[in-house]
């Protein structure tokens, strides 16, 4: 029997460790045989802060686990397969039949970006290929690079990197883009951003980094190679939630509602950082959730126990 369970390893689960253990909860962090999060693509943090120079994202993720090892952590590195939060004590189940139970649970299960799952992709991860650009952006001031996208999130991105780029091009399957009409017309008045129409990348070129896209055209199939230095994915997110179908309230796109602060639609189950989150996806905003699930956790455990 755990006062707090902790499903996830990233950021947000690691703080919240932090957190729990500093406030004498040893809580179990099932951090999932993937561990660390999304910082783990990172090839360098540097909008983190506290680090100067930046920091590589498995180094940033290894220090936040230490630490709450520190106080007293304790870690399983299984993924957590189902759960039952209709009774307490909550029971978390995972993949090898390990069976916890728990008297508060909070979920930081994060999300995984949807990618392309072309040649070039995950070996060029990290060496110009990005599905964050506010966070990898400051790495191509002054030069080329690809948003793949059409929606919003695609837009917004395209938007901010023009600020630091020198040019941006913008590939879209269709030939009119999903996006709000306010961002679509930013975007096409801004001098620095093009379209590339009715077209999927097919192949990332490069060796040690990116050096360009193979684009079919889906009306002509028609190939072409356009020289690029940095390719940056914007076709959503997939928050890691299914196993809380039917458990928790999701919304339509699967993250998990917040009835009040961190507490979901389940009185002693919180939610930190991307599960639930699918507006800043931040490295930092996800420690921040973190911090204060822990708290709002901790705070109803000695509610419970007058």
């Amino acid at each position: 029997m755990r006062d707090i369970l902790i499903i996830g390893g990233g950021p947000a689960g690691l703080t919240a460790a932090i957190y729990s253990a500093r406030a004498n909860r040893a809580p179990l962090v099932l951090e999932g045989v993937a561990a660390g999060g999304q910082p783990m693509l990172a090839h360098l943090v540097e909008n983190y802060p506290g680090f100067a120079d930046g920091i590589r994202g498995p180094e940033l993720v290894g220090a936040m686990r230490r630490q709450a090892e520190r106080f007293g952590t304790e870690f399983v590195s299984e993924d957590a397969t189902s759960v039952d939060f209709s009774l307490r004590p909550f029971t978390v189940t995972t993949g090898s039949g390990q069976r916890f139970e728990a008297r508060s649970v909070i979920v930081a299960a994060g999300a995984s970006p949807k990618m392309l799952g072309v040649p070039g992709e995950s070996r060029l991860l990290g060496l110009g290929v990005s599905t964050c650009a506010t966070c990898d952006g400051f790495f191509f001031r002054k030069r080329t690079v690809v948003v793949v996208g059409g929606g919003d999130t695609a837009l917004e991105d395209a938007l901010y990197l023009a600020e630091i780029a020198q040019a941006v091009t913008v590939v879209h399957r269709r030939d009119e883009l999903r996006a709000s009409k306010i961002l679509a017309n930013r975007a096409a008045r801004h001098p620095k951003i093009s379209f590339v129409w009715d077209s999927v990348v097919e192949e990332i070129l490069g060796g040690d980094r990116v050096t360009g896209l193979r684009l079919v055209n889906l009306k002509t199939s028609q190939r072409t190679e356009r020289p690029t230095d940095g390719v940056f994915l914007a076709i959503g997110h997939s928050p890691n939630t299914r196993i809380f179908a039917g458990q928790l309230d999701l919304t339509e796109a699967g993250y998990i509602r917040l009835r009040e602060r961190s507490m979901t639609s389940v009185a002693g189950v919180f939610a930190a950082g991307d599960a639930h989150d699918g507006t800043y996806r931040q490295t930092v905003t996800a420690a921040g959730f973190g911090a204060m699930a822990a708290i709002d956790a901790d705070r109803w455990l000695r509610e419970q126990r007058p």
